[in-house]
C-alpha cells in the first residue's frame, strides 16, 4: 500500500486537472453556443442557394462553368479532410483521420490529393508522405467568411487546371451536442439534384438564367465550404465539451477512490502505532 505522502500528492494532482477539464468545459459550452447559432444560420441559406440552381440548372448548358462538367475518367481524386487544431475532443478528430485514410487508401494512395483543413489531419497525413495540394491550419479561432472564399479559390483552381478530377469531402455534421456524424460527400463536379419546389414557368428572369446560374454558382461553392468548416467547428466543440465533462466525472471518481485509499492507510499507520505502543507497555510491565 502506498505511503500517506504519496497519496496525498496524487489527490492534488487529480485535482489540479479536474479544475482544468472543468475551465475546458466551461470555455467549450461557451464556443458551442456561438458556433451552433452560426452554423444553424448557415444551414437555410445554402438549402435555399441549391434549391434555387436545381430549378435554373435544366434550362442551361452545364458546358458554361468548368464547376458543373463531369470528367469522363477520374484518374486524380481531391480529398478535403476537415479536422481540428487541437486534440481533448475525444474521438471528433480520430474520426475523421480513419474515415478520410480508408476512402483514400481504396482509391489509391498515390492518386489521390488532400486539402487538409485543420492541423490535426494535416500533421497525421504528412507523416505518412501522402500528396497533400495545401493545407490550412490556426484559423478556427477568428473563423470568418474570408477563409471559405480563400478555401473555394484554392479548390476549384485544382478542378479547372485538372489536378484533380473530381473532389470529396470528409467531415463532422452535427446533430446534437452528444453526437456527430462523420459525412463522406462529392463537393466537386457539382451536382443539383431536381427539388419539388419547381419556379412557375411564368417567372420573367432578369437577368438571364444563364447569368444567374454563372453568378450564383461559385456563391454556392464557398457556402458549402463555409458550411463544411461550420459543423466541424461546432461539432469539435460539442466533442470536447463531452469529452471534458467526462473528464470531470473521472477526475471525481478518482478522488474518491484516493480518499478511500488514504485514509485506509492512515487507519493502518494509527492502527500499527497502538499496536507498538500497547506491546512496549506490556515489555515494560514485564
Amino acid at each position: 500500500m502506498a505511503n500517506l505522502k504519496n497519496i496525498r500528492t496524487q489527490i492534488k494532482s487529480v485535482k489540479s486537472i479536474q479544475q482544468v477539464t472543468k475551465a475546458m468545459k466551461m470555455v467549450s459550452a461557451a464556443k458551442l453556443r456561438r458556433s451552433q447559432e452560426r452554423m444553424e444560420q448557415a444551414r437555410p441559406y445554402a438549402d435555399r442557394l441549391q434549391n434555387l440552381i436545381s430549378n435554373l440548372i435544366n434550362d442551361v448548358d452545364r458546358s458554361i462553368l468548368n464547376l458543373l462538367n463531369e470528367r469522363t475518367e477520374v484518374k486524380k481524386m481531391g480529398f478535403i479532410v476537415v479536422s481540428g487544431d487541437r486534440g481533448l475532443a475525444g474521438s471528433f478528430n480520430s474520426n475523421i483521420i480513419k474515415k478520410a485514410e480508408n476512402e483514400i487508401n481504396s482509391f489509391g494512395k498515390d492518386k489521390s490529393f488532400l486539402f487538409c483543413i485543420g492541423k490535426k489531419g494535416y500533421e497525421h497525413f504528412k507523416k505518412r508522405d501522402y500528396n497533400i495540394i495545401n493545407h490550412y491550419v490556426d484559423f478556427w479561432s477568428d473563423l470568418t467568411y474570408n477563409e471559405a472564399i480563400n478555401i473555394g479559390k484554392d479548390i476549384s483552381s485544382a478542378f479547372i487546371n485538372k489536378d484533380v478530377d473530381e473532389v470529396k469531402v470528409v467531415f463532422n455534421y452535427f446533430k446534437n451536442v452528444g453526437s456527430q456524424k462523420v459525412i463522406y460527400d462529392t463537393l466537386l463536379p457539382l451536382n443539383f439534384d431536381n427539388t419539388e419546389e419547381k419556379i412557375s414557368s411564368d417567372v420573367i428572369f432578369e437577368p438571364s438564367k444563364i447569368e444567374i446560374v454563372k453568378s450564383v454558382v461559385p456563391k454556392y461553392l464557398n457556402t458549402q465550404i463555409w458550411k463544411y468548416l461550420l459543423e466541424s467547428f461546432a461539432s469539435e466543440q460539442a466533442a470536447r465539451m463531452v469529452a471534458m465533462e467526462n473528464a470531470t466525472e473521472n477526475a471525481k471518481e478518482m478522488i474518491n477512490d484516493l480518499n478511500l485509499e488514504f485514509n485506509k492507510a492512515r487507519q493502518t499507520a494509527i492502527t500499527t502505532e497502538m499496536l507498538e505502543i500497547v506491546g512496549g507497555a506490556e515489555a515494560l510491565s514485564n
